[in-house]
């Protein structure tokens, strides 16, 4: 009995002893798993933390009273994340769709591309179609007629409209650009000039004509269908284009570097480019109750489209949790929130989706830029509710023709939207003059734009990951089948030898004779005997 309590009192006092030593162990167990969580995802910690600073930033500077000049040196660093972002566009999106066409054979170029055609037109009819009907219930331009853009401290510029033709027509002819080395800095666009003509009649007339110009910005419509044609014919070339391959496999890999390095950036620049923007806002008190109704519609509709319906999708398509996948890219999110511009977050997008959701480098490098592109959910959200916000505005009720005509202009404008700060701006007056609106209203737009902009964006790059990841999974599954058959062939014909063996005359010759020695074996030996 003594024993027995002896060695009860040594184990209460073994266990006593190592009580705290084992909770040490697991406090220190929690903080190095605390510490690898900060550690793999520091940039996505960094990047939030940015946002946060930076409203808190744009609110402790608001009442400073800075002026204009001090507001640009307040945005400076945020200038500099941008112009680091743009510098690494050209070479990423034409060296990115140059390796993934290559690498891609015809048979599934061809049906990647058309289930991402099926897939961005899709979820951008969806899109237009829930704007429309978000813009019927909520009603943003009732009773808002007394609105004006001098009362809101606004300027009364509008951008000048150009016909729907016009429109349409210069979208094909940025698909094939007459200068390459030009389209990456300058874009076709149509303008008009009024001549004077006298009618027979003896009166006068203006008439308009329209005449081809070249402004500022990146054809990245024209260069991504160069890219595209031009790997699919590096791929016919065989071993003669393999060099060339090699070549814009390598220079996408030392950009995606130059990637890593900028996105330890961002978290500074967004910070800047948040704090300096809610400063530039002169009344935002009342440019939010006076336009609050057509902001919260179309973030809602934004709400709605990007937090619900694309995660349908997904989830429709693969099975597979939607919101993890989203959880991975927080960073370009963020980034998309704070720069406004689906161009400048292709980068961090095409990183983060390799890197944090696994998806294949031939998938996302194909897709990515390409959605950038022509995918705008965002956009097209944002152009419906404005259009039936402006109608609303002057009293004009919508028949079933003129909706129509919006959710068809509204998805085939949104391709041609340039992926910059409101960049969807210039598209709308498009879908206005083919309804028959008034575009005078359209600095009302401008003034919100910067708050919906960022949605937008979100919406828009959100909608080109989970393409990617789905036609990721569509591709995967494919492969799985295709080595579950070879599998099932191989099985076939390993059974299919082994019978004709059996049966093939040689075999069986074979085994005759080796039948006849070991029949005669005995028989000699028996002989010998």
């Amino acid at each position: 009995m003594e024993a027995a309590d002896e060695g009860k009192a040594g184990n209460g006092r073994n266990g006593h002893a190592e009580g705290p030593a084992a909770e040490q162990r697991g406090g220190g167990g929690r903080l190095r798993g605390c510490r690898g969580f900060l550690r793999r995802n520091a940039l996505v910690v960094l990047t939030v933390s940015g946002v946060v600073a930076g409203v808190a930033l744009g609110a402790a500077v608001r009442g400073a009273a800075l002026s204009p000049a001090q507001v640009a040196y307040l945005a400076f660093p945020g200038e500099l994340l941008l112009r680091m972002l743009r510098m690494v566009i050209l070479p990423l999106v034409v060296c990115s769709l140059v390796s993934g066409a290559a690498s891609l054979d015809t048979r599934s170029l061809g049906r990647l591309g058309g289930i991402a055609l099926g897939y961005f037109l899709g979820t951008t009819l969806l899109a237009s179609g829930l704007a429309v009907a978000l813009g019927f219930i909520v009603r943003p331009g009732a009773g808002a007629s007394a609105l004006n853009a001098p009362g809101l401290g606004l300027p009364g510029g509008v951008p000048t409209s150009k016909e729907t033709v016009d429109s349409f027509l210069d979208l094909v002819r940025n698909l094939f650009p007459a200068n390459l080395v030009a389209a990456a800095f300058r874009t076709y666009a149509t303008e008009y000039k009024m001549l004077l003509r006298n009618t027979t009649s003896g009166n006068v007339t203006w008439e308009k004509i329209p005449v081809g110009t070249e402004i500022e910005g990146m054809n990245i419509l024209g260069l991504v269908l160069f890219a595209l044609v031009l790997g699919v014919a590096l791929k016919k070339l065989g071993q003669e284009g393999e060099d060339l391959i090699r070549f814009f496999n390598s220079f996408n890999e030392a950009t995606m570097v130059l990637v890593s390095w900028i996105m330890w950036y961002v978290p500074i620049g967004i910070m800047f480019l948040v704090g300096s923007k809610i400063v530039e806002m002169e009344d935002i008190v009342l440019l939010v109750t006076s336009l609050g109704k057509y902001i919260f519609a179309s973030i809602l509709g934004h709400f709605i489209h990007g937090g619900i319906i694309l995660p349908l999708i997904y989830f429709a398509s693969t099975r597979q949790n939607p919101y993890r996948f989203l959880l991975g890219l927080i960073t370009p999110l963020a980034t998309a929130f704070a720069t406004c511009s689906s161009s400048a977050t292709l980068p961090s997008m095409i990183k983060c989706i390799e890197e944090n959701n696994r998806v294949d480098k031939r998938i996302s490098r194909f897709i990515l830029p390409i959605g950038a592109t022509v995918n705008m959910d965002g956009a097209a959200i944002f152009q419906c509710m404005a259009a039936v916000f402006i109608a609303q505005l002057n009293n004009v009720d919508l028949n079933p023709g003129q909706i129509f005509t919006i959710l068809v202009t509204a998805t085939a404008s949104s391709v041609g939207a340039a992926g910059v700060p409101a960049g969807g701006v210039l598209t709308i007056a498009i879908i206005l003059e083919a309804i028959g609106l008034p575009t005078n209203d359209l600095s009302l737009i401008l003034a919100v734009d910067w708050i919906v902009d960022r949605t937008t964006t979100v919406v828009n790059v959100e909608g080109d990951a989970l393409g990617a990841g789905i036609l990721n999974y569509l591709n995967e599954k494919e492969k799985k089948d295709k080595e579950q058959e070879l599998k099932e062939v191989k099985v076939e014909a390993v059974a299919n030898s082994k019978s004709e063996g059996e049966t093939s005359p040689l075999v069986t010759h074979k085994n005759r004779v080796s039948n006849t020695t070991s029949t005669a074996d005995p028989e000699s030996k028996e002989s010998v005997l």
